[in-house]
C-alpha cells in the first residue's frame, strides 16, 4: 500500500524545503508504526533511512525498513518510493506530498522531525543548511537580500498516496 508524508508550511522568501539526505548524512525519518493486522501500535518511534535496507524473512528480498509484531509476529516492511518532492513557494499553506512509501503489513501512525532540512532563498537562491522544523517554526535573515525569511506553521500528514 502506497503511503505519503506530506507537509503543510507557510514560505516566506524561501523555496525548495527538503529534508538534508545524502549517503554520508542519511535523514532519518522517525514514524510511529501500527500493525494492519491486529492494530498494535509499536510504543516506540521507529527509524528508517533510505540508504539502509534489510533483509525480509524467507528471502524474499530487502526493504528499508522491517518490522515483526510483538503482538501478532507478522512482519512488516517499507521503502522508499523515490526520492524527496521539493517543497516549493507556490505550495505554500496547501498539502502536498514530500516523500512516499511502499509498506506491506503496517501504517506509519505519527511522524516525528528530528533532522536538518534545507531550503533556498527565492530571491537569489543562497542556501539556508540545518533548517530546523522541530519546533513548528523556522526563522533566518537572507543577508544577500537584506530580509528575514521563514517557514511558519509547519503540519505533517501521514497519507494514502
Amino acid at each position: 500500500m502506497p503511503l505519503a508524508l506530506a507537509i503543510s508550511a507557510e514560505l516566506t522568501g524561501v523555496t525548495d524545503l527538503l529534508p538534508v539526505d545524502s549517503p554520508d548524512a542519511p535523514y532519518i525519518y522517525s514514524f510511529k508504526v501500527q500493525c494492519t493486522s491486529c492494530r498494535e501500535t509499536h510504543p516506540n518511534f521507529v527509524d528508517l533511512t533510505a540508504y539502509e535496507m534489510h533483509d525480509l524473512s524467507g528471502s524474499r528480498g530487502e526493504a528499508n525498513f522491517v518490522w515483526r509484531c510483538r503482538s501478532c509476529r507478522r512482519e512488516s516492511s517499507a521503502s522508499f518510493k523515490g526520492k524527496p518532492t521539493p517543497y516549493i513557494i507556490e505550495d505554500s499553506a496547501k498539502w502536498k506530498n514530500v516523500v512516499e512509501f511502499e509498506v506491506r503489513g503496517l501504517e506509519f501512525t505519527e511522524f516525528k522531525v528530528e533532522g536538518p532540512w534545507t531550503c533556498k532563498s527565492e530571491a537569489n537562491g543562497a542556501i539556508f543548511e540545518e533548517v530546523d522544523l522541530s519546533q513548528g517554526e523556522w526563522f533566518d535573515y537572507d543577508e544577500k537580500a537584506g530580509e528575514e525569511v521563514m517557514i511558519t506553521d509547519v503540519k505533517w500528514q501521514i497519507r494514502r498516496s
